[in-house]
């Protein structure tokens, strides 16, 4: 049986300081995975006044994807920071255009998932959170028609990773207790691969290094909620 995974996300980081290790894992198994990426970070941190930081950060995303395994991977062109409810509108419609025809093409007896993040946009970002619910407005239309589509799983954080509400930047909620977990996923035999990979978005390496820091030996521990 082939699976077919679409990962989606808003940032070009997003996967590798997420579920990445999930990934990796799910590639070794055999799965065919197919990153889609709404924007291109520009509005990310750019400690090196890097003139291009988005050409730079897609660069930084496609050797990421590299080292995942991905199949193949799908840019949406949408501006970082500016997504809201007429651009998760449209991106769901462009998610459905690149989906539909892969797993119209895919075998019968496929197993089709999508991954994002959790609905909380994990630090509260707006784009986080357009990227998420866009997922699941593609996931819950194709399936209506579909029926190899047999989940959609939206990375979360528990509360060991974040004990209480954080208002450093945005509001972040706290992690979701194990009782709101509906799968955790234990990659961390894939350590040293999600260390390279995280190390890959090197202009965003404060992110990357906080993330390293937060997680420690929980590094490739991976929780999602679940929704078929």
């Amino acid at each position: 049986m082939k699976k077919i995974i679409f990962a989606i996300f808003a940032h070009p980081d997003d996967e590798a300081f997420g579920p990445a290790g999930t990934l990796l894992q799910e590639v070794a198994a055999g799965a065919e995975l197919h990153l889609i990426l709404l924007t291109n970070g520009d509005g990310g941190t750019n400690p090196d006044n890097v003139p291009n930081l988005g050409d730079v950060r897609l660069e930084e995303w496609k050797t990421a994807g590299t080292l995942i395994g991905a199949h193949k991977m799908h840019y949406l062109g949408y501006e970082d920071g500016h997504l809201g409810n007429h651009t998760m509108i449209e991106a769901s419609r462009r998610i459905i255009e690149i989906v539909q025809p892969i797993i119209e093409a895919a075998p019968v007896d496929s197993e089709i998932e999508c991954l994002s993040m959790d609905l909380n946009g994990l630090t509260g970002h707006i784009d986080h959170i357009v990227a998420a619910r866009a997922t699941c407005f593609a996931f819950y239309h194709l399936k209506q028609h579909d029926n190899r589509l047999t989940r959609l799983r939206l990375h979360c954080l528990s509360e060991t990773d974040i004990p209480t509400a954080n208002i450093n930047w945005l509001y972040m909620e706290a992690g979701h207790a194990a009782n709101e977990i509906n799968e955790t996923i234990d990659a961390t035999q894939y350590r040293d691969q999600l260390l390279e990979i995280i190390h890959t978005h090197h202009t965003q390496r404060a992110d990357g290094q906080a993330c390293i820091d937060r997680l420690g030996d929980r590094l490739g521990i991976n929780h999602f909620i679940v929704m078929q």
